[in-house]
């Protein structure tokens, strides 16, 4: 999963049955900050997201999950919209806890 900038839309006469009525947008993955750091690629639209709205994708079987009809050829859909992101906060990795000497589930 992760966030992409909707870019376009696509129009599509025919699709698959369990594709019918579904939107087909254009996005662009970013970054956290807003960056286009990938291809452009087509999703379908679970969540009505618009042109220029930053947006949370998900890949593989769980994309044809959030449609109505699971049984659907999806590997990427727009599953959400997104409002903020906020990456001040620093994750800490498993180095950095054995840096500190932090013990996690009796391991150091």
């Amino acid at each position: 999963m992760y966030l992409a900038k909707v870019v376009g839309t696509v129009v599509s006469t025919q699709k698959a049955e369990g594709l019918a009525g579904v939107r087909l947008l254009v996005i662009e993955p970013t970054d956290e900050t807003g960056k286009a750091v990938g291809t452009r690629q087509v999703a379908v639209d679970a969540v009505q997201a618009g042109e220029g709205e930053l947006v949370y994708v998900c890949t593989g079987r769980e994309a044809s999950l959030a449609l109505d009809d699971q049984f659907v050829p999806v590997d990427l859909a727009v599953v959400a919209h997104v409002d903020d992101v906020d990456v001040t906060a620093k994750t800490e990795t498993r180095s950095d806890a054995r840096a500190a000497g932090v013990r996690r589930k009796g391991r150091a």
